[in-house]
């Protein structure tokens, strides 16, 4: 089974991921932070594909991914990274990045290394949902490789039920239309969105992310789904801390006072 479907059936509610880009903060780093993670509880990652033009990310994410392309981030050097990952870290793995590097690097040969390194999922905010059906699905399927779709708080009952219907693995549910950031709290319009995606009865799990960054954030998606994911709060703290143990234990503190 997949290591994502495996997560959900195990822990339906309460998960944890996290996001960082790699090559951020420095090159040679990835490894090192997913064993991290892993070793410290977080319970799925998101690994961040670097590109010069990244639409859905605030300026946190983007300054990453920009620090990481001038450390000489690329795919090739990323799939590299991971060859040996799987010898000790078990959880869910997954790629976040934008469809060009892919294209570039080809569709085929990009699934086949996420099958060979040990990469359960990926999420590509730009593939269009057609595209995803009649190109990139049959492709995904064959090496048990899960893509992940986003909705947000525009997205119609339809589009969303379509997602829900030819996708597996878990509906990545935006909490705000805006691009990444870190936010205080989710107001009365996030949680009626939250509440109202609930009461469709999807067949998928669903996680939280774009903005949380303290309890009260986490606490508010954890509720409202199976989980939340974290991106620009640990980044930012990578970014400050330059280690990976020290931000995770920030952050930490950040989500549990």
């Amino acid at each position: 089974m997949n290591r994502i479907s495996t997560l959900f059936s195990t822990k339906p509610s309460g998960i944890l991921s996290l996001y960082f880009c790699a090559g951020h903060p420095t090159l040679d780093a990835t490894a090192t932070i997913i064993r991290t993670l892993a070793r410290r509880g977080i319970d799925m990652i998101e690994i961040g594909i670097p590109f010069s033009d990244p639409m859905a990310d605030g300026p946190v994410i983007q300054d990453a991914a920009t620090k990481a392309l001038r450390n000489g981030m690329t795919l090739r050097t990323l799939f590299n990274q991971l060859a040996d990952i799987r010898h000790d870290v078990s959880i869910p793995l997954i790629l976040m990045g934008y469809l060009n590097p892919i294209i570039q690097f080809g569709i085929e040969p990009f699934c086949q290394r996420c099958a060979e390194v040990g990469i359960n999922g990926v999420i590509i905010p730009d593939l269009p949902f057609q595209d995803y059906l009649d190109s990139f699905k049959p492709v995904a399927d064959r090496y048990d490789l899960r893509v992940i779709m986003l909705i947000t708080p525009e997205t119609s009952d339809e589009r969303i039920r379509l997602i829900d219907d030819h996708t597996d693995g878990f509906i990545y549910m935006v909490s705000s239309a805006a691009t990444t950031g870190a936010q205080r709290s989710f107001d009365e319009q996030k949680q009626a969105y939250f509440s109202h995606v609930d009461s469709l009865h999807l067949h998928n799990p669903r996680m939280i992310g774009f903005g949380i960054s303290n309890r009260q954030t986490l606490a508010a998606a954890q509720q409202a789904a199976a989980g939340a994911i974290i991106g620009s709060k640990f980044v930012s703290l990578l970014d400050e801390t330059g280690d990976v143990d020290s931000a995770l234990t920030r952050l930490y503190e950040a989500i549990e006072q």
